[in-house]
């Protein structure tokens, strides 16, 4: 998207060297290589484009976007400990590269360097601000934890799942409009409308990932093909499957779920039930459920709809991604 372009090197130019110079190299380097990994930086650009789309101040609002990718980055460090990953983006992840406790004290200092971006801001938008992050992080860590009890549990509801990925993919989604907007300072109203329009897209987005796993091109998606499947993880494709099942049908889902195995023969059964049961054009429907709720609180912004049309043009990228 060319539009990104103005925003992603804005962040571009301070990520691209090492952010963190300190003698304790063994705790800040691990910290330069996780920002160095690379991705579409999407949660900073999102600040950037909602304070601009205000006619806000882009230096004011480049702190707190970096906050958005410190503490994302943080997250993710944590968060490939608990998955036992190796690989991050194609390369090791910081805990194989340098150790788990390594991993764990520059993830610590990493999210303490996130709240350090917003120490510039004036005591009144600082408060508001530093409110929402925390908030937000609140909810991340509540959705972390609700992804470890679906392990455990055999059976794991919509409202359930919704609530999960809203804590850890679509409160950060949220998070990161809401911030350009209030250091724009716009009014309340439409603050909370970019925040419902963020939270909403981060839903979509989180359940058309889901779909990707699966359907998706495993070339263009970079993964392998039924990941989730093999990882036991109860996707929106597992639950719309259980929910429509009949008894033989979650026999065989609650066996294949209960193997630890990487066999194609589990992949080609339970992708047969999920055929059966028509899940994947489910899901593509509740992914087209959120993607328009998040449309109709974009269209409540009181801004004209040229205006906002980057935000539009988000929206249908963020749907319609092969990865």
């Amino acid at each position: 998207m060319i539009f990104f372009k103005k925003y992603q090197n804005l962040i571009s130019q301070v990520t691209e060297k090492d952010i963190f110079t300190n003698e304790l190299t063994e705790l800040y380097e691990p910290m330069n290589y996780i920002l160095h990994l690379g991705g579409k930086r999407l949660r900073p650009v999102m600040v950037l484009m909602a304070c601009d789309l205000f006619d806000g101040n882009l230096k004011d609002a480049l702190k707190p976007a970096l906050a958005l990718e410190f503490f994302h980055n943080f997250s993710l460090m944590h968060d490939d400990i608990m998955d036992k990953a190796s690989l991050r983006r194609g390369k090791e992840t910081v805990h194989v590269k340098y150790g788990v406790n390594t991993a764990i004290l520059s993830g610590d200092a990493l999210l303490v360097q996130s709240y350090r971006m917003f120490e510039d801001l004036p005591p009144d938008l600082f408060k508001k601000c530093v409110h929402l992050f925390s908030e937000t992080a609140e909810k991340l860590c509540d959705g972390q934890q609700y992804d470890m009890n679906f392990e455990t549990q055999k059976e794991v509801d919509y409202e359930q799942y919704l609530k999960m990925i809203t804590g850890k993919t679509a409160v950060l989604v949220a998070c990161a409009l809401k911030l350009g907007a209030l250091i724009a300072n716009v009014e309340s109203q439409n603050a909370e409308n970019m925040y419902e329009f963020g939270k909403h897209l981060g839903i979509a987005f989180q359940l058309r990932d889901d779909y990707l796993d699966l359907y998706g091109n495993q070339e263009v998606v970079g993964k392998k093909t039924g990941g989730d499947i093999y990882e036991n993880k109860k996707t929106i494709l597992y639950i719309l499957a259980f929910q429509n099942a009949d008894n033989q049908q979650k026999k065989e889902l609650e066996y294949w779920f209960g193997e630890n195995s990487g066999d194609e023969e589990k992949l080609r059964h339970v992708t047969q039930i999920f055929n059966e049961l028509s899940v994947g054009e489910k899901c593509m429907k509740l992914v087209q459920k959120h993607h328009e709720t998040a449309l109709e609180f974009l269209g409540k912004i009181s801004l004209p709809k040229e205006k906002k049309q980057p935000l539009y043009e988000l929206a249908d990228y963020l749907l319609v991604r092969e990865s």
